[in-house]
Order: structure tokens, then sequence, then C-alpha cells
């Protein structure tokens, strides 16, 4: 009885899989290519990933870009942070933005870890990241009837420069944890932060780099708890979610250091000039500022942003930090996808 189960079983099943084979045959080449051409998208064999050629100075280089999503009228290119940091803490994304029906991109920059890596020095600028930024965004295919930009930290100041020169390409622009003015951070940690820390822990992180012994094991393990666990993502390092581990992990040193200085405990690199709070008045499409009331980033400076730009909204992560995305979420989410939806819809 049982095997004369079994055969009927798999008697029906041969017949429905004969049936389906007659509907629907395995497609060959030429039907991939004609269900390509139909929809539309370049990275369909690829699950939604691509590798995007970068015209740059020093020759052409490739950055990974990835899909997540569809739909017509939001989608959100993500800015990492360092520079040279990774996408991979952006992936806080999958657990918010699916739900939502946005379709977003994750992206490293060139010099980040699934991107090329050139030993190119000069090519570590910021007039030169915005022109990468305006590549990927013509090879994506997105424009101003549903382009958002959205960048935290060094992929905040990105998105301002990035809106400073090509918004009529924008839709919409979020800046997470990102002053205008690097002055201005640096003002903020040494009046504010540092005064908060142990003096002794301050005196011994000074003292290491002054000496440029960024390699010195000592460096992190006194920063870590003393800074990084209180304004940048504010649980116990070891407790770090697994994507802000891998980030870090991977961060790139050889461009995170001449742009940003050696830590985040304010700025000393290439950008330590960087000023744009006089420019602020002339970025005119929707933008979304969010500050966190821990963060290295003064929250204050943050709402100023928001009020100086044309068409601006300030959301304040009142437990969060500088990735407040992890440690104030629902706050950080919740203001994201409601800027978007009120844009999509005309209310903003």
């Amino acid at each position: 009885m049982v095997r004369s189960l079994a055969l009927s079983l798999v008697a029906g099943a041969t017949v429905a899989l004969a049936a389906c084979a007659d509907r629907a045959p395995m497609p060959g080449a030429g039907a991939a290519r004609a269900y390509h051409d139909t929809t539309g998208r370049k990275d369909i064999l690829g699950g939604g990933a691509r590798l995007i050629a970068i015209t740059t100075p020093k020759g052409t280089f490739k950055v990974w870009t990835k899909r997540v999503g569809s739909n017509p009228t939001i989608k959100v290119l993500l800015l990492h942070g360092g520079p040279g940091v990774t996408h991979e803490y952006w992936e806080a994304a999958d657990s918010y933005f699916p739900a939502a029906g946005v379709e977003y991109y994750y992206y490293d920059q060139l010099g980040s870890y699934y991107s090329d890596q050139p030993k190119e020095p000069s090519l570590w600028t910021l007039p030169r990241f915005v022109e990468e930024v305006e590549q990927v965004r013509v090879a994506l295919g997105l424009d101003s009837t549903n382009f958002y930009l959205m960048g935290n930290s060094w992929g905040g100041l990105l998105a301002m420069e990035y809106a400073l020169k090509y918004q009529s390409h924008l839709k919409g622009l979020v800046i997470a944890n990102m002053m205008a003015s690097i002055p201005a951070y640096n003002a903020y940690a040494k009046q504010v932060l540092m005064p908060a820390m142990d003096q002794k822990v301050l005196a011994e992180v000074q003292a290491i780099e002054a000496r440029k012994d960024y390699q010195n094991p000592r460096y992190m393990a006194l920063l870590v708890p003393a800074h990084y666990e209180q304004h940048i993502l504010r649980m116990p390092a070891d407790q770090w979610p697994d994507p802000v581990q891998r980030a870090f992990k991977h961060l790139n040193p050889d461009v995170y250091i001449p742009m940003q200085g050696p830590s985040e405990l304010g700025a000393s690199g290439a950008l330590e000039q960087w000023d744009r709070v006089a420019d602020l008045s002339r970025i005119t499409v929707p933008t979304l500022v969010i500050g966190a009331r821990y963060d290295t980033m003064d929250p204050a400076h943050m709402a100023m942003i928001a009020r100086t730009v044309k068409h601006g909204r300030f959301v304040l992560c009142e437990n969060g930090s500088h990735l407040c995305l992890y440690d104030d979420p629902l706050t950080f989410w919740r203001g994201v996808i409601g800027f978007l939806n009120d844009v999509d819809a005309k209310k903003f």
C-alpha cells in the first residue's frame, strides 16, 4: 500500500513537472536576454549587484553596487561613511525599507572593500568623489523623478557636495549625522566631547596621535570605551551588530587617514578646512537632516542645517549617537521613510 502510494505520488509529480515544463520551458541565453530587455534592469542576472566602471584621472576602475527592491518613484542611493568604510553598516536598511516598498542601492565607493582599491593617493579628493557619485547615478538610471541621495557621516558630507553641484538630478536629500563644517565639528569635539572624557585617557590618546603611532593596539583600546561606545554606537563594542563589525574590519586606512585623520575624535586630514555653511541656502530640493543627542556631531548644528536649506526637516534621535540607525533605529527609520513618502506624495 505504501509502495503503491509512493509510486502514485512520483507519477503525479512527474506529470505535474511535465505540465510545468510545457507551460514554462527553462530559458536559454536568448530568453534571458529577452527578459532583461523587457525589464530594463541591467542587474537582473546578478540579483541586483553590479560593478560600475568609473572614469578617473588615473584610469578606469570599478565600484560595486547592489539594488534591493523595485519602486519607480522612490530609489535611494546610500552613501557610507569613512571615507574608506563600506556599505555594510547600511545593511540595517533591510529590516525597514523592503516593508515600506523602498527601492535602495548599496554602494561601495572607490577604495572601499567591495570596489577597486587603487594605490593612487591623488584620487582621494572630494571633487573626484562627487564626480564618482554622478557617474554611478547615470549608470543606475536615476533621475529627478525618483532619485534620493542618503548619506551618513562622510556620506552626508559627500551628499551635500553632490547636491550643491548636481541637485537638478535629485528628488530628495537625506543628510544623517554630518555637520556642514569640519572646523565646527572639531570645535565641538574640543569644547564638548573631549572635556567629558577621562582626561588621563585623552592625554594618552593625544600622545599616541602626536607620535603618529596609529597602529599601536593601545590607541583603539583607549578610544573604543572612552569615545566610540559613547558617541559612535552606544552599546558595548563586542555587541555591535555584525554589519557594523564588518564595516570597521574592512575600513581602508589608505583612504580614511589622509582624508579624515586617524580616528573619529575630530578630523585632521584633507577635509580639515571643509565648510559649506554659507552655501546651505543654495540647496533647494526637499532635505531631511538627522541628528542625535550623543553624536560626535553637534545636534544643534544639524538642526541649523534643516532651517537653512530651502525645504528642510529635522529629526532628532534622542537616544542615538553617530550610528543612530542602530541605537535609536525606530526614530531614525520612521523619520526617513516618512520623509520619502511625503516627498513622493508631494506633501513635503
